[in-house]
């Protein structure tokens, strides 16, 4: 046989060889993509009482964040939802704000007998507006008091010039400081990974490092999240933590598996790296988006690696997660009707 025959040979073999390879994983992705829009498709029942001891509010405030934490009569807020605010009328912040329907969930679950809301703490995960946006409103509320608030310093000298230039990082993280002065509430500027005790659960602060490089990032590098746990119950509030500087790589040993993830960045790519979720292995995923939103792409890796079930905020009109032990979660829908 020539050469020429055989090198030809070997071509064929390996173009097949290949396009079996790619047609195999068509098939399953697509099996996958089926099933993850099936599990999307579903509807959390109602909940019928929102009296528990131990629960997360994940509340549905479009594509941005605000959670409520409760435990036996505490409560804390991690994030505060998008807000109306445009200070310099930025076209990509034409977005609607949430912050009254926030105040008045609050309001509503977690004001005492005189229409007092107390928190624990407020937790700013980063400084964008749909995180930190309806805080200066909740604090400064006349009804609402609170103890502290972990709000790591925005630095400007590390973010890229183009989200400078587009976004109000630097205008919602001076709102949130100075109504957190005008009311003399504490700011931990450094946050620590101590464990701490709030009601029946406790809490641990999983905070992102700045990457070793002098290259520009975007403000979810600096994203400080959240480890929540309750007798082997396990939950992480992920803010808009990535992979781009590594931190999904670094942190994923420290947190371990978990029952329940808030997915990181709502989805969107560039989050949920496959180490970073086979290591965590959530058995539910709660995306803090509207369902039309969500990055597909994103959630099949998710699904092809762990097969979880998937609750979006915006489509179950926010999501109640309530905790028991070793790792029982019940949910609830249409928390917000």
């Amino acid at each position: 046989m020539s050469k020429t025959k055989t090198i030809l040979i070997i071509t064929v073999v390996v173009m097949i060889c290949a396009a079996t390879v790619l047609g195999v994983t068509a098939v399953r992705n697509i099996a996958a993509r089926k099933r993850l829009d099936q599990k999307l498709e579903g509807d959390l029942l109602p909940v019928a009482s929102q009296a528990a001891p131990d629960c997360i509010h994940f509340l549905s405030t479009g594509t941005s964040d605000a959670i409520l934490l409760e435990s036996d009569g505490h409560f804390a807020m991690v994030d505060a939802g998008e807000d109306t605010d445009n200070p310099r009328s930025f076209p990509a912040l034409d977005l609607p704000g949430f912050e009254q329907e926030v105040l008045a969930y609050l309001k509503q679950h977690a004001a005492d007998e005189t229409g007092k809301v107390h928190l624990d703490f407020v937790l700013g995960t980063h400084s964008h507006s749909d995180h930190l946006g309806g805080f200066d409103t909740i604090i400064s509320d006349p009804d609402v008091i609170v103890d502290k608030a972990f709000l790591k310093p925005y630095d400007a000298s590390k973010i890229s010039e183009n989200e400078i230039e587009q976004w109000d990082n630097q205008e919602v993280y001076d709102q949130m400081v100075e109504a957190l002065q005008a009311k003399g509430v504490p700011i931990i500027a450094t946050p620590e990974d101590t464990p701490f005790a709030f009601g029946n659960l406790t809490l641990t602060l999983i905070n992102t490092v700045d990457p070793p490089t002098k290259k520009k990032v975007g403000e979810n590098d600096q994203s400080l999240c959240v480890l929540v746990e309750k007798n082997k119950t396990r939950v992480f509030l992920a803010a808009d933590l990535d992979n781009k500087s590594g931190d999904e790589s670094r942190l994923a040993p420290q947190i371990g598996k978990i029952d329940l993830l808030k997915v990181g960045h709502h989805s969107y790519s560039g989050s949920s790296s496959a180490k970073f979720i086979r290591t965590l292995s959530p058995k539910v995923c709660v995306i803090t988006n509207r369902f039309e939103s969500m990055d597909r792409k994103t959630l099949s890796r998710i699904e092809r690696i762990c097969s979880p079930l998937f609750y979006s905020t915006g489509k179950e009109n926010g999501v109640l997660a309530v905790l028991g032990d070793n790792g029982d979660i019940t949910y609830y829908g249409q928390i917000q009707s």
